[in-house]
């Protein structure tokens, strides 16, 4: 363990190979191409191929062939080997020093904090915000805020949201330093739900909530007639109607950290086709 460990502290000593890391982290489990990679990060695509082989090479990337292509993503389980490495190995395991990677899930706390991100905080995250505080507001608290944020929410998805019940006289347009100030509300949960609020290298959460990717195309950009722009946005509000009625139905009370991180990353994989509701 200690060669494979010494290897892959080698391959992330780069700065370059690991700002690569760190985007397929936060996007994990996505898999992402090579170019748009390259892309997100600024690199060129031959360095880039450079920077994933030798990530690859050296087991902290995954790649699959899709067709002629070749998509990567991280490997989590190795990840989790280099601090076993550091904090068991080197460090003989000392509480002072030792993360609580095992610890249990969120105790028994209620209501949990769930926040929401995407750019703009204008459409998906407005969604998941309205969404989850009509299914369970016992439970859970919802937020949501934006990289990136609009001057107010999108005029159709708010009109959507109305016409399906949902009180939106709550939601505004908010930018996520809102929730990173020591008077904010600590998050039990952070989902990103865009591919460009996860691609962008934010700070890292207070109190280590529970965070996953359920990233969604934006409905804002789409395109045609009234009616296909109002279809786009049924679509992402049906997909993320299904992902949170998946979550809500979690017994997070009895699951701990490794099971909860599991169950969210795999409803951010499944729902993916959103149903007009």
């Amino acid at each position: 363990m200690e060669k494979e460990s010494l290897l892959r502290l080698s391959a992330l000593s780069h700065p370059h190979r690991l700002a690569v890391f760190r985007l397929l982290m936060r996007r994990y489990p996505d898999q992402l191409p090579a170019g748009e990679i390259a892309s997100v990060l600024a690199l060129k695509a031959s360095t880039t191929s450079v920077y994933l082989s030798s990530l690859t090479d050296a087991g902290l990337i995954r790649q699959r062939r899709d067709g002629t292509s070749l998509r990567y993503s991280a490997n989590t389980e190795a990840a989790a080997e280099v601090i076993d490495f550091l904090f068991m190995d080197c460090c003989r395991g000392r509480p002072d020093l030792c993360p609580p990677l095992t610890k249990s899930s969120q105790t028994t706390k209620k209501p949990y904090n769930v926040l929401f991100i995407c750019t703009a905080n204008s459409a998906r995250s407005i969604f998941a915000e309205a969404i989850l505080r009509d299914l369970d507001a016992t439970r859970f608290t919802a937020y949501s805020a934006g990289t990136a944020p609009a001057t107010s929410p999108n005029l159709l998805a708010i009109e959507m949201l109305q016409g399906k019940g949902h009180d939106t006289s709550l939601l505004s347009a908010k930018h996520t330093s809102e929730f990173q100030t020591p008077e904010s509300p600590r998050m039990d949960f952070v989902f990103t739900v865009c591919d460009q609020a996860a691609n962008e290298d934010c700070p890292a959460w207070e109190g280590q909530p529970i965070s996953a990717h359920w990233g969604l195309p934006d409905p804002v950009k789409a395109a045609g007639s009234l009616a296909e722009q109002q279809l786009a946005f049924q679509q992402t509000y049906g997909a993320l109607l299904n992902r949170l009625k998946a979550f809500t139905a979690l017994p997070i009370e009895t699951l701990d950290t490794i099971s909860l991180q599991a169950a969210v990353d795999t409803i951010g994989q499944d729902h993916l086709e959103g149903t007009p509701a």
